[in-house]
């Protein structure tokens, strides 16, 4: 999309922003409300005691399209909000206007109960994050920083993972990491004419070639100690019950035996889940090419969408990326550019061109990893204890019930954009996610809805976290 105030797509927010003046007219009349760059939501609850660092919540309001040939299998209208006396139907339900809501609900019901913040409380919402917030979150990181400076704030939390049971216990996973991203761009050109008159090879076979080479070699990814899932399999080993013993056994002496870690790599990587989470990925998702059956085609083009692990970098993903399609230039004689570098010889003879780059220039390193033990901890022991009590309170129950587990986002979230604001990163919606077969549900798909009663326990969860930040002396 063009920019703000270019495409009228944008203009849309307008409507949502008056629904929320309506609908939150204590967190309006009570927090101090910045617009950033038209549509970004930057709200201020500050604090009575300034010389605490802030706590920063996050969301985003924009949500993915729902494809008009789709309409017709949702149970309830896409944009309907419909809610049937159990759940919420419609688009954003649980990505991510489930977050946002939940947040300025739980601001409203604290300001009704008369509840004075000490710790500054910051809500920073964006409008396009699921096109990589360009607009929305990183105008609204760059105004923060003016206003707070670097590493103000004491954690941030934005959308993220929830919680589940596996292997007999209920484990909750926030993501002290995301995986790097690279979409890379595949363009082959070559001599167009009469289709009748065909070369061996139009530019749409090469790419298909290339592609058959992309999938035809994934990623050699391996476990290391290192990893965010790494730590995710040691809690596995302490508090699931119904691990099997095998495994169990493995992943206590991976901390120490090269072997019991291999072993425990060909056990995990039986999990497409877990080796997805591990490994840097690839993922062929957009393709182009030809205007007509009777004209040769001059350009073909294709993006694989790259997830890189968090012990890989943009420039190794990058160099596996260039040297896969080395060979097959050569095979159909094309000159070869891979991210602004000439490959091919200077001098070589040429049927058409292989160009690499980066699809939209919005490449993403790996996270930072927030720290989860040592004098460092103290936010993620907040987070932890926060998520352990609103699941007893939500339940009436007493004793140790929950187990906290580091975890690592399939995707990227806003906080790409937060990393120099806080050392202490969180991606995490207090939410029940069902089992591991169903892990991301109806998100960014056909009849995505949300329970009311997870909705309610998501609130229950936020209000949690402010009140324990608020008496929190160690942050």
């Amino acid at each position: 999309m063009d920019p703000v105030g270019v495409d009228p797509r944008w203009e849309a927010f307008a409507p949502f922003h008056d629904y929320l003046l309506t609908a939150f007219p204590l967190v309006h009349s009570t927090l101090t409300l910045t617009k950033v760059n038209t549509y970004g939501l930057w709200y201020t609850w500050t604090g009575k005691d300034t010389s605490k660092k802030p706590l920063l919540l996050a969301a985003h309001q924009d949500v993915v399209p729902v494809h008009p040939d789709t309409v017709d299998e949702w149970i309830h209208p896409p944009y309907s909000g419909f809610y049937d006396g159990q759940r919420i139907w419609g688009r954003g339900s649980s990505d991510d206007k489930s977050g946002l809501i939940g947040i300025l609900s739980t601001i409203e019901t604290l300001i009704s109960n008369g509840f004075q913040p000490s710790r500054t409380i910051v809500l920073s919402f964006g409008f396009d994050e699921e096109a990589s917030g360009v607009y929305g979150a990183q105008a609204l990181s760059e105004a923060l920083t003016q206003a707070y400076g670097a590493d103000a704030f004491a954690l941030i939390v934005d959308e993220g993972a929830g919680f589940m049971e596996q292997y007999g216990t209920i484990f909750a996973t926030p993501g002290i990491a995301e995986k790097g991203y690279l979409d890379t761009r595949v363009e082959v050109t070559a001599a167009g004419g009469h289709s009748s008159i065909p070369p061996p090879h139009t530019s749409i076979g090469i790419l298909a070639s290339l592609l058959v080479e992309f999938e035809s070699n994934p990623y050699d990814s391996h476990l290391e100690r290192t990893n965010p899932v790494y730590g995710t399999l040691q809690c596995f080993a302490e508090h699931a019950e119904s691990l099997p013993s095998g495994i169990r056994k493995a992943i206590k002496k991976s901390v120490s035996s090269k072997k019991a870690l291999k072993k425990l790599e060909e056990e995990v990587f039986k999990d497409k889940m877990y080796k997805s989470l591990i490994g840097t990925t690839q993922a062929i998702d957009l393709i182009g090419g030809g205007v007509k059956t009777n004209a040769l085609p001059e350009l073909a083009w294709a993006v694989v969408n790259h997830r890189i692990s968090t012990t890989s970098s943009i420039d190794a993903t990058k160099e596996h990326d260039t040297k896969l399609l080395s060979s097959l230039a050569k095979k159909f004689n094309l000159t070869y550019h891979a991210f602004g570098e000439r490959i091919s010889e200077a001098d070589a003879p040429s049927s058409g061109t292989l160009t690499l780059t980066d699809a939209w220039g919005t490449a993403l390193r790996p996270a930072p990893i927030t720290p989860t033990s040592g004098s460092e901890a103290a936010a993620f022991r907040l987070l932890s204890g926060t998520i352990k009590a609103t699941f007893n309170s939500h339940r009436s129950l007493k004793g140790d019930n929950i187990a906290i587990s580091p975890g690592i986002m399939s995707g990227n979230t806003d906080t790409r954009y937060y990393w120099n604001l806080s050392k202490h990163i969180f991606r995490y919606n207090h939410h029940n996610q069902g089992n591991s077969s169903n892990v991301l549900g109806g998100v960014h798909t056909v009849n995505e809805s949300l329970d009311i009663d997870a909705f309610l326990e998501m609130v229950r969860f936020f209000t949690t976290l402010i009140l324990n930040a608020d008496e929190a002396t160690n942050l």
